[in-house]
């Protein structure tokens, strides 16, 4: 099946290469059943030495960069209490971590969480973390701008791949808010 974003050879509905996610993501798949079929989640393998968003757009062709979200993982704090949450932006975005973020997890402070707690808490890989098989109960904070676009391209759970995710699938994730603004330019 030829990809309905980018310049890649093949995509692959993702329930038919369920071996290439991992165990969260793959789980969440099997588990789908939201208005949009699983089988409209596609997979695309890429080379794992290009997983930022950056290198990729460069390697793979910069109008990706327009289509492209990045799923970053967050540490809200309040009273000795912290809330991990995912937000997912364009990669034309900076995520407004100590506005909309810190506010919509009723948080004093907001920042981005560390490295070996992203991967250890999510079960993916650094620079793959995709929206798709978070932990339960974890709330996903999604841009609307995300949400508007035909197909978006996020990570799998691994370096190696990415994921071509109709738009309005994110607001169908568990535990997901559609938020304006949280991505700003």
């Amino acid at each position: 099946m030829r990809a309905p974003i980018g310049n890649f050879d093949h995509a692959t509905p993702v329930p038919d290469c369920l071996d290439e996610l991992t165990g969260p993501v793959a789980a969440a798949v099997r588990a789908w059943n939201g208005s949009v079929p699983a089988d409209r989640i596609l997979y695309v393998d890429t080379d794992p030495r290009w997983a930022d968003t950056a290198v990729f757009v460069e390697h793979y062709g910069r109008d990706l960069l327009e289509q492209s979200a990045n799923c970053v993982v967050v540490a809200g704090k309040r009273g000795g209490e912290t809330t991990l949450a995912a937000c997912v932006v364009l990669s034309t975005t900076r995520l407004d971590v100590n506005g909309v973020v810190r506010r919509h997890l009723g948080a004093r402070k907001a920042s981005f969480a560390p490295m070996d707690t992203a991967t250890g808490e999510t079960g993916m890989e650094y620079g793959g973390i995709t929206p798709v098989g978070l932990p339960a109960g974890w709330p996903v904070l999604v841009d609307a701008a995300v949400v508007d676009l035909p197909y978006v391209l996020v990570g799998s759970g691994r370096r190696r791949g990415k994921l071509l995710v109709p738009g309005k699938a994110f607001a169908e994730l568990p535990g997901a808010a559609v938020l304006e603004g949280l991505g700003a330019a």
